[in-house]
């Protein structure tokens, strides 16, 4: 079995990810679905030979010694890959993300239009958000491109891997890879504020001490966008708190109400027609009221002010997540599986007269608590 072979599949049909795993054949992640492809199982041999065939010989030894390796690499001018390899009973497995070589648009992917107002912020903290496959990644990207389009400002990413390629444009970029180029996020960011730069991407803020980074980079002056794996406006600014000792949290409350900017929480959908996948998104936009209700503690109470925040740009998840459905793009069923609150939005498709399917039969987290 060929890589190449598997590799132009990926690129053909457009699928997202390739699973390669012992005792299945390869699989594509098409649609936001999983389908195998017409070949033969494999075997322990044939994830041998796949690994070695793409695998740089320090990541070979890092599988070796750590259990797992990350890394991307390019296919010739078709395409980027990311790699996850790691082991399991004993073998090996891999998943390969594709990454587009071209760089999308807003108006593509569904961005909001006020991002573009947004990232010509000269300071401030952009947080992007979701679980891992929602597209944080591609959003980034493209707002990375355009203000290297747009502004002239020296950009500095830090990424792990590194996934799209940026070219210099009216900006200066320099991308640095973790493991690669910097040993951790925290020292990246660390050495980054002598470097003179305008824009800093932090790929994933991981710990306490990025986090602080990040934060500190923001309040010097500093336009910095970074992701958190939570869902939700709400929740992130809570995650961020909580990742700090207690006698530090009203601290962390305070310099995040005066250099938050926006928080974008996003999900990805298979669309019902099967032609690809939609986004949905979660918008907040920082205003003196958001701001002192993050100062004050009561998070809890930001949901009801993106509700009446549209004239903002902001919109609730399932809001957005209910437009979709509206729209006949995605089911009943995705819609309420990526909901923040289920329970409302099956009323909603009740009331229409219509079921909602497999969703209809699981718990609500609410029946939970009760």
């Amino acid at each position: 079995m060929q890589m190449d072979r598997l590799l132009d599949t990926i690129v053909q049909t457009g699928a997202s990810d390739l699973h390669l795993t012992v005792g299945r054949p390869p699989t594509v992640r098409l649609h936001g679905h999983l389908q195998n492809l017409k070949t033969k199982v494999l075997e322990s041999d044939d994830m041998v030979a796949l690994m070695k065939s793409i695998t740089p010989e320090a990541k070979q030894a890092e599988l070796s010694e750590e259990g797992g390796c990350d890394f991307g690499f390019s296919y010739g001018d078709k395409a980027r890959f990311r790699v996850s390899i790691f082991k399991q009973r004993g073998d090996i497995a891999m998943v390969l993300r594709l990454i587009p070589n071209k760089l999308l648009t807003f108006e593509t992917i569904g961005l909001p239009e006020i991002c573009k107002d947004l990232v010509r912020a000269p300071r401030g903290m952009f947080l992007v958000t979701g679980p891992t496959g929602s597209g944080k990644t591609t959003s980034l990207a493209t707002m990375i491109d355009y203000v290297n389009m747009n502004y002239d400002r020296h950009i500095v990413t830090m990424e792990d891997p590194i996934e799209y390629h940026h070219k210099h444009k009216q900006s200066i970029i320099n991308q640095r890879e973790v493991g690669t180029d910097v040993k951790t996020f925290s020292e990246a960011l660390r050495r980054v504020l002598r470097s003179d730069p305008d824009v800093i991407l932090v790929g994933e803020m991981r710990d306490l001490e990025t986090m602080e980074a990040a934060i500190r980079a923001a309040e010097t002056g500093h336009l910095v966008f970074a992701t958190l794996h939570t869902t939700g406006a709400a929740k992130t600014i809570d995650r961020i708190v909580d990742a700090f000792p207690v006698s530090q949290q009203n601290q962390i409350r305070v310099q995040l109400s005066t250099v938050l900017i926006s928080v974008l929480s996003q999900a990805l959908l298979p669309r019902i027609d099967m032609k690809g996948v939609v986004a949905a998104y979660e918008f907040l936009v920082m205003t003196p009221a958001i701001s002192n209700l993050i100062r004050e503690g009561k998070t809890f109470r930001i949901d009801s002010m993106i509700q009446t925040g549209k004239k903002f740009g902001m919109q609730l998840l399932d809001d957005h997540l209910w437009k979709h459905y509206m729209d006949g793009k995605i089911s009943a069923e995705e819609m309420v599986d990526r909901a923040k609150n289920r329970g409302e939005l099956k009323d909603k498709v009740h009331k229409l007269g219509r079921s909602v399917g497999r969703a209809d039969l699981d718990i609500d987290d609410s029946e939970l608590k009760g």
